[in-house]
């Protein structure tokens, strides 16, 4: 036996998990609680920002201004605090954001395996800078592809779909 196939990697393409044909319950409203998911997080990553904005602000008057300085590490500190939370939750055994499992909602990579850190922290990062650049895009190439990926997801090799308790429940009420 080789050594590829002892550790369960080989170079055989993979064939993709979910298919939208035959199960459609998988995907059905994904995008439009994707986007609810996406709002729930924000507010998740941003309330922690608002307060150290405040401290910040309290520390910048205290020292007379000479504190405003320190507003200068609020932009590395949102983006650190953002990448933490999104591959923390991401790498998690949900493979979800909290805004994600509110809404129903995992990330698994096209295969089929669960989400990791470090793809969860560059999907996120993906999705920044893409949606800084091409805003409309990333969300209209979920409407023209039957797994309604968008343009970062395609980059991640990811794809969301419903968590089984409501794919279960799709199946039971169609």
């Amino acid at each position: 036996m080789s050594a590829q196939a002892q550790i369960g990697s080989s170079n055989e393409p993979r064939p993709h998990a979910y298919d939208p044909v035959t199960q459609p319950e998988l995907f059905e409203g994904v995008l439009s609680r994707r986007i609810v998911a996406f709002l729930i997080d924000a507010t998740i990553v941003l309330v922690p920002v608002v307060i150290l904005s405040f401290f910040m602000l309290i520390f910048a008057v205290v020292t007379l201004g000479f504190g405003a300085v320190v507003f200068g590490l609020l932009g590395p500190i949102t983006m650190i605090w953002a990448v933490l939370y999104v591959g923390l939750t991401l790498g998690s055994p949900h493979s979800a954001t909290y805004g994600m499992r509110m809404m129903g909602l995992q990330m698994r990579t096209w295969y089929g395996a669960p989400m990791y850190f470090l793809l969860g922290a560059v999907h996120a990062l993906f999705f920044w800078v893409l949606s800084s650049a091409l805003t409309p895009l990333i969300l209209i190439v979920a409407l023209f592809n039957s797994r309604r990926r968008t343009l970062h997801d395609y980059l991640t090799g990811s794809v969301m779909i419903n968590d089984e308790a409501r794919a279960a429940s799709l199946r039971r009420h169609p």
